[in-house]
């Protein structure tokens, strides 16, 4: 999954950039020479939905989710895992109820040929099926750690339950980050030695 986000978080880098530099110069064409590109802010609309979606995804992947742990982790182990449970159904009928209406929305568009009232007049189906293939995968990874909770309950593990679904403390934050500079202070000191060598 470290190779997901790494993925994803590229991606969102590279279209997002695109798409500064695009508002950049039709800002700068604008002012200067009265002249518009016509369609950038529709093209960060759809960036935004789709890449907003995928971070959903992302975020579940790795734990980044908002949760308030301040009273969290002082409660007894039953009610932390009955509360991890609740948090994970509750993401996971969200991720559902997301999914089924972006549907809706996509079936609507398709079924009336909808087009963009903007000068590029996009027909709608095309961004709305990459937004619904983005909160499908975001609603499959809900679902999986529905399962991995309903598994976890059925078989008793109720310690991995709690370690694995509750919110990050700042101690595993912590961890990750060391672990984190540690992994690039290697990768540095071989591509170092790597140069040298050559």
């Amino acid at each position: 999954m470290k190779r997901f986000e790494a993925v994803a978080a590229g991606a969102f880098g590279v279209v997002f950039l695109t798409l500064a530099v695009a508002v950049a110069i039709e800002t700068a064409m604008r002012k200067l020479f009265n002249v518009s590109l016509q369609g950038v802010d529709e093209l960060g609309g759809y960036c935004l939905a789709i890449g907003g979606a995928l971070a959903f995804a992302v975020a579940l992947q790795s734990r980044a989710h908002i949760r308030i742990d301040i009273v969290h982790e002082r409660l007894p182990r039953a009610l932390r895992v009955a509360l991890n449970v609740v948090a994970v159904a509750v993401l996971a009928l969200t991720a559902l109820a997301l999914l089924h209406m972006a549907w809706i929305a996509l079936s609507d568009s398709m079924l009336f040929q909808a087009t963009a009232q903007t000068p590029w007049a996009t027909p709608l189906r095309y961004p709305q099926a990459l937004w619904v293939g983005a909160l499908g995968l975001f609603a499959l990874f809900a679902l999986l750690q529905a399962i991995r909770v309903a598994a976890r309950l059925a078989t008793g593990k109720l310690a991995e339950l709690d370690r694995e679904f509750s919110p990050r403390g700042s101690k595993e934050e912590l961890q990750e980050e060391l672990k984190d500079i540690r992994l690039r202070g290697v990768a540095a000191v071989n591509a170092d030695a790597g140069v040298r060598s050559s």
